[in-house]
């Protein structure tokens, strides 16, 4: 029975993995759709989306038939709670992911990015790192990975309000294009929610091995 039930969780493991790099390609997708002006990835984002939705609707099954055709211990049940948790936040990732790919979409350019914007992609780059590692703490049992991840979040925050710095100062000298700035910073704002959901993917990690939820800023 008990060779069954870690069967089962090693299964759970992979689906986690397999949902945290659907993630992590759907940032990425959107961050290059910015940055290329190519719309084809637009579309191909907002599909992964629709996957990661999937994927969290199995997961969820997988859990719930842990929970209920099993009887774990109290470290596994944390895990199993812990997951359950996790594709909540992983599944708003991707949407919002999506969120941007529409953005972009609706620029007749194909970009919603100011050339003197620099950030935001500076931001994508740093969520993809976080959900990775979140992730990668999850599979490892990995206390010290996922206090990074959660203190790394600052990171994001900083970068986020720097953007705010730098769009403020594009609205001034290009009042015209306050519509494209306003875009951006809408972009940078689902950007720095992400990095909050990595961090409570991490957070979730740490309540899996220790039974405690840390706080987040």
């Amino acid at each position: 029975m008990r060779s069954n039930f870690d069967e089962q969780l090693a299964n759970l493991n992979k689906e986690m993995i397999q949902l945290g790099a659907l993630c992590e390609t759907a940032i990425s997708s959107a961050a290059e759709a910015l940055n290329k002006g190519n719309k084809s990835l637009t579309k191909n984002t907002i599909a992964l989306s629709g996957e990661i939705d999937q994927f969290e609707r199995d997961i969820e099954s997988l859990c719930l038939k842990l929970l209920l055709q099993q009887q774990p211990v109290a470290r596994d049940l944390r895990q199993i709670s812990a997951a359950l948790k996790m594709v909540t936040d992983l599944e708003r990732i991707g949407d919002q992911a999506a969120d941007i790919a529409e953005i972009i979409s609706y620029h007749q350019s194909g970009s919603a990015l100011p050339r003197q914007i620099t950030l935001i992609s500076e931001m994508a780059r740093s969520t993809i790192h976080m959900v990775t590692e979140s992730v990668n703490a999850y599979v490892d049992k990995d206390l010290d990975k996922a206090k990074e991840v959660i203190t790394y979040d600052d990171v994001v925050d900083g970068l986020f309000y720097q953007v705010k710095d730098q769009i403020i100062s594009y609205i001034a000298q290009h009042p015209e294009q306050g519509q494209e700035a306003l875009d951006a910073l809408m972009i940078a704002k689902y950007f720095e929610r992400i990095g909050d959901h990595a961090a409570r993917v991490a957070g979730w990690v740490a309540f899996s091995i220790t039974g405690v939820f840390p706080e987040i800023s």
